[in-house]
């Protein structure tokens, strides 16, 4: 499956932003989806991911409450809503995509993950 992510750019402190992922290739639905972003100088970061239904969701406790993930299977299209930004959110934002569908212990690992999209910058300035 191929991802396209996008959405990203520049916002001040606590403003939003919604990334959205768009799939093609395959079947968007057999898979989970997941959201990770890489500061400069840092290791990749587990952000979010939902199962294959949009059923299940896990969010990294940096950013429980103030981001959400959701998915639109109809339209192959996955998002992540952003919203109370903080400087700290600044990174490329990269989406993947899960064979296994479901959510689970090894979720967050980006090595659980079959496919990777190009990533979006977000800055969020103070």
């Amino acid at each position: 499956v191929q991802l396209q992510a996008s959405g990203g750019g520049l916002v001040q402190a606590g403003g939003s932003l919604r990334l959205s992922c768009a799939a093609s290739g395959r079947t968007f639905s057999n898979y989970a989806m997941g959201w990770f972003r890489q500061a400069p100088g840092k290791e990749r970061e587990f952000v979010a991911a939902i199962s294959w239904s949009g059923g299940s969701t896990y969010d990294a406790d940096s950013v429980k409450g103030r981001f959400t993930i959701s998915r639109d299977n109809a339209k192959n299209t996955g998002y992540l809503q952003m919203s109370s930004l903080k400087p700290e959110d600044t990174a490329v934002y990269y989406c993947a995509a899960d064979s296994h569908g479901l959510i689970g212990p090894t979720t967050a690992w980006a090595a659980s993950y079959d496919y990777w999209g190009q990533g979006t910058q977000v800055t969020v300035s103070s």
